[in-house]
């Protein structure tokens, strides 16, 4: 196919959701209240978009912390290419430049007959339409052995902030010669080439830094997203450095003992250096506690609306949403908070709801200067999710030095771009 220009992919994906939503007229019942639960790049672009298409709305957005550090470039951070600092945002924009109301406490309870959200804080909020953007949460007792207390020694860092500072530090302290395990779980989870690309920093750090050592990435799957990409760049990088174990070939890992620091899998034992266990996650538990996930860990909406099949009145996006064949990233959030904006403000008019393309890219780092990406565009038919035939986009194997410079140059480009879009 011929794939459009990275900026002009860029450009594309920033615009073309909210294109598709009504035009901004005056909304006819004055003050039709939404409620959004969740402040990351789903819950922060849908409040935007939402008061940019009709600013006469009431949005009020919900969510536990006064900073966001986002997870993209959080692998960066863990081996000394960024700070933190650089990561973190506030919600002042959408105060102050948007008008949306924003409150810092978490979201205890839901009553979608009521149309009722209680927080923790102890107000009470009503809604017309309610978007929750929860995220994950790590399930104790998925992985034998592990839990929070466990986190601490085992640190997972699939939430970026003080998990990021430890696993970094543990890093930063361990001797040359030691070997780092990373383990990656069952799909579905958030950012699915996440835990390779890590590993692959880790691999690019230890060799610069540490050259003795070592990380190995027990994997419960037998391929991955770019599977063939990663594999291709260890190969050429990190030869001696970089192991991958598949779960038939025995990478699949049975539980874990913190106090003895060992991991477990179907036929070996591993006692690392520095062990940075990703858990099985399913969506966080706000969502579940009214069945929105139907018992399966995950929420199905529809994919015109995002609004759930369970209840109507309230939509789930990012992470918690079933939006397959888009993956849970930060750019399918991004991306799906655009149409269900679009889709809510046509709802509270009677109007027709547009019917959605919808997009996703994704960029990795290998090296500071290695970059690989894929991207798919999709459409809605009957309310399912399906890429377009030909839309799929990914980086040659055999591309030269200089291609994969300027995808490092696009995967920070993309941060800048969708960080100030949905924070900006």
């Amino acid at each position: 196919m011929s794939m459009p220009t990275r900026r002009q992919f860029l450009t594309l994906a920033g615009t073309l959701p909210f294109a598709l939503s009504p035009s901004r007229r005056a909304w006819a019942k004055p003050r039709a209240r939404v409620v959004i639960v969740g402040g990351g790049f789903g819950g922060v672009t849908c409040a935007k978009y939402l008061k940019r298409a009709d600013p006469s709305l009431e949005v009020t957005l919900v969510t536990p912390q006064r900073q966001f550090v986002t997870c993209p470039l959080s692998n960066a951070v863990l081996v000394g290419m960024q700070e933190l600092a650089s990561l973190t945002y506030s919600y002042d924009h959408l105060r102050d430049r948007h008008g949306v109301r924003v409150i810092y406490s978490t979201a205890s309870a839901l009553d979608p007959l009521k149309h009722r959200v209680t927080l923790k804080n102890g107000t009470t909020l009503t809604y017309d339409r309610l978007v929750l953007s929860p995220g994950v949460e790590f399930p104790a007792g998925a992985l034998e052995g592990y839990d929070a207390a466990a986190s601490k020694i085992f640190p997972h860092a699939w939430e970026a902030g003080p998990q990021t500072l430890l696993l970094r530090r543990q890093l930063e302290a361990m001797p040359d010669g030691g070997l780092v395990v990373l383990t990656s779980p069952e799909a579905p989870f958030r950012c699915p080439p996440g835990p390779y690309e890590r590993a692959s920093l880790i691999a690019h750090y230890l060799k610069t830094h540490k050259p003795k050592s070592k990380v190995v990435i027990l994997d419960a799957k037998d391929t991955f997203t770019k599977h063939e990409l990663f594999r291709a760049a260890w190969k050429r990088l990190y030869p001696q450095t970089l192991e991958w174990v598949s779960g038939s070939q025995g990478g699949r890992v049975t539980r874990v003992d913190p106090k003895s620091k060992t991991v477990h899998t179907e036929f070996e034992q591993y006692r690392a250096a520095v062990t940075n266990i990703i858990p099985p996650q399913r969506a966080a538990a706000i969502v579940r506690a009214v069945g929105l996930d139907q018992g399966t860990g995950w929420c199905p909406v529809r994919g015109s609306t995002f609004e759930s099949t369970v209840h109507p009145g309230i939509h789930v996006i990012g992470d918690a949403a079933i939006a397959n064949p888009m993956p849970k990233s930060a750019f399918s959030a991004n991306n799906q908070a655009k149409v269900c904006a679009g889709a809510i403000v046509a709802m509270l008019r009677g109007e027709a709801i547009p019917q959605p393309v919808l997009m996703n890219t994704c960029y990795s780092l290998v090296a500071p200067d290695y970059g690989i990406s894929i991207a798919a565009v999709y459409r809605v038919s009957n309310d399912k999710i399906f890429t377009i035939p030909g839309s799929e986009g990914i980086s040659p194997l055999d591309a030269p030095d200089e291609y994969r410079a300027r995808e490092a140059e696009y995967t920070r480009a993309w941060y800048a771009n969708i960080t100030a879009d949905t924070f900006a």
